[in-house]
């Protein structure tokens, strides 16, 4: 019986003293020291895993104090991962943390790396960073703890190659985007507006200098409007003179009032010139930067609208909320004064007159300005940031007064750009605790009493639990074949390593390092090339010993060789569906009759995936039929 007074008389007690005395060796990777990051750290500190290696990019903002208790508002600007270990180190002086702060996906670590530790425990807050954890922890074979949350709502996932579904067996869905002329040019939403003003203008006028042509070239692949295209493109052209402007300390204009002409005058009367465009739109209005000022401007929606009303001096547009008046109040002569003046609610969650928001603008561009004159070479958007936030707000604001859409607050704005989701600590706290659940079955090899567990929003039933699912046999992932070859990178070619892994296996095959194609069926002309200056990363190689003579071969296969399995070609393929896009007024449509006199013979299916990729209905053969006399290729 333990002693009733040691610190680890209650874990000892509920776990057994044999789990304790392993956990006490117990190497774990613990990734994220946010929201589940600061409430895990303390319950594996707390349980007794002896050695714990923390991870984490991110610094600590005046946001995070709510939640994440290990850190306090002197630590703001402080590494995450820093202050978190030295915080929870206090709680447990038996255990070593070993704090990074780096990023997860560093080159230094690597498959070897992750291999030396036992269990990897994820509190990770992006899809990206987690499928790359994923990967590395099935290439590595190391068993894997996934966890999320969004508001009230958590889950929990153990993941263990070969005997449960990796993170990566079930497609997630992809982040929702917006064509690019619906965001540079016909906006009829407030997050078209709000993803302009934070994703392309805020980049465009402080970040790097970049025209834009590779996001307009794809958007031209794609059909989107020819016109529109060529408009952005001379658009874009006319913004490196404002950069300019902004980054010079000899410039003696209003910077901020040249900025605004340009981008809700001028660009706007560009848009305006292409009549086409606004045949089945309400067209914008340009905004005027003096009248504004002056409490002398009108907006004048198209007659369709009968939301414009009188604010002050100034003729505005004011939509209309649930409660049936302007900005949820009754519109007065006397609301906007009161509003600037800070005494209806409060500052972030007031609603901005035209006027006040033109103010915003200037202060804001104002104040990036001089940032980017003290010596920051780049600015991008931090809803922590207060310049950059009144930026967006302002901006997006002021163009949705020139597109007649409702406008938002600070604080609508702050969540829509800075996606958001409330976080909330009790959810974290019982997440953390159901990681560690999970991670104490995992090493035990108790692997029939693993479960997903999924925190809902249902009083009766507020946890739920599922048997895990085994892996699926199409996953690109878990079911790929791993092995290890260390190498000479200056010597060895991409042909000698594919050879030398395949044996004598002759075979088409494609390789890649990460998403990156190095060599394919139709396309060999790397083959003859080194891995070095192919610039192959370290996480895909493994160096050869220091010992190993000079003289020696230029790698080492390992034993036995790997025998990953075929891929089986399927039988026929099927047309391509139909294309969603809706087609603008100009788009070319290519018809391809039946029975054409040329039939393409195509052995490869990666070129015929390419072709079908742009459009293209491959045929096997000329007895092949088309259930339609006609294929429109949009």
């Amino acid at each position: 019986m333990p002693d009733v007074t040691s610190r680890s008389a209650h874990a000892q007690a509920i776990l057994g003293p044999e789990l304790c005395e392993r956990l006490s060796e117990t190497k774990v990777l613990l990734v994220g020291a946010g929201g589940i990051g600061c409430e895990l750290l303390k319950n594996i500190v707390l349980t007794g895993f002896g050695h714990i290696t923390l991870l984490d990019l991110d610094t600590i903002d005046l946001s995070n104090l709510n939640r994440q208790f290990l850190f306090k508002k002197k630590d703001i600007k402080h590494s995450k991962a820093m202050v978190a270990a030295q915080t929870a180190g206090a709680f447990n002086p038996n255990i070593n943390i070993h704090p990074i702060h780096a990023n997860i996906k560093e080159a230094q670590f690597d498959i070897e790396w992750f291999s030396g530790f036992d269990i990897v425990l994820n509190a990770l807050d992006n899809l990206d960073a987690r499928r790359h954890v994923n990967k590395m922890c099935m290439a590595a074979g190391v068993p894997l703890v996934e966890s999320g949350t969004a508001g009230y709502l958590g889950q929990v996932q153990p993941l263990l190659k070969d005997r449960t579904e990796c993170f990566d067996c079930v497609p997630k869905p992809t982040p929702t985007t917006f064509p690019v002329c619906t965001i540079r040019s016909t906006p009829s939403q407030p997050i078209h507006c709000i993803v302009w003003a934070k994703s392309y203008l805020l980049p465009q006028l402080f970040g790097e200098d970049e025209d834009g042509t590779d996001e307009l070239d794809e958007a031209e692949k794609q059909g989107e409007n020819a016109e529109e295209i060529a408009a952005l493109r001379k658009e874009a052209l006319a913004y490196k003179a404002v950069r300019s402007a902004l980054r010079s300390a000899q410039t003696t204009e209003d910077v901020a009032q040249r900025v605004f002409t340009k981008v809700f005058h001028s660009d706007i009367l560009n848009l305006l010139s292409m009549s086409d465009m606004w045949r089945a739109r309400a067209a914008p209005t340009p905004l005027d930067f003096a009248a504004i000022q002056e409490g002398r401007f009108f907006i004048q929606r198209p007659s369709n609208s009968n939301l414009s009303v009188t604010t002050g001096s100034a003729q505005i547009i004011h939509f209309q909320p649930a409660n049936g008046h302007a900005n949820g109040k009754t519109p007065s002569a006397s609301s906007s004064s009161s509003l600037s003046n800070g005494v209806s609610g409060l500052r972030d969650q007031r609603a901005l007159s035209l006027h006040d928001t033109l103010e915003l603008f200037v202060s804001s561009t104002n104040r990036l300005a001089e940032r980017l004159r003290k010596g920051e070479d780049t600015i991008s958007f931090d809803k922590d940031d207060d310049d950059t936030l009144d930026f967006v707000t302002a901006a997006a604001n002021l163009r949705s007064a020139a597109y007649y859409i409702d406008r938002k607050t600070r604080w609508e704005i702050k969540e829509m750009a800075g996606n958001i989701i409330p976080a909330i600590a009790t959810t974290n706290a019982i997440i953390s605790g159901l990681i560690v659940l999970q991670a104490v079955h995992l090493l035990r090899k108790s692997y029939a009493q693993l479960r997903n567990v999924h925190v809902q929003f249902k009083p009766t039933n507020p946890l739920s639990t599922s048997t895990m699912c085994p892996p699926n046999p199409q996953c690109g992932v878990c079911r790929d074949t791993y092995t290890k070859v260390l190498c000479d990178p200056a010597r060895v070619t991409l042909s000698e390593l594919v050879d030398g892994v395949l044996g004598g296996d002759k075979r088409e095959v494609s390789v890649y390092e990460d998403k990156r194609v190095l060599s394919d069926p139709d396309w060999d002309d790397n083959l003859e090339r080194t891995l070095e200056s192919l610039n192959v990363g370290r996480v895909a190689l493994s160096i050869l010993p220091p010992n190993h003579p000079s003289d020696g071969p230029a790698y080492i296969l390992p034993s036995p060789l790997p025998s990953p399995p075929r891929l089986e070609k399927q039988p026929s393929t099927p047309p391509p569906a139909s294309s969603r896009k809706r087609s603008a007024p100009d788009d070319e449509i290519v018809e391809i009759a039946n029975g054409a006199s040329s039939i393409l013979d195509i052995a490869s299916p990666n070129k015929r995936r390419r072709l079908e990729e742009d459009g293209l209905l491959m045929l096997s053969s000329k007895d092949d039929k088309i259930e339609d006399d006609v294929i429109v290729i949009d």
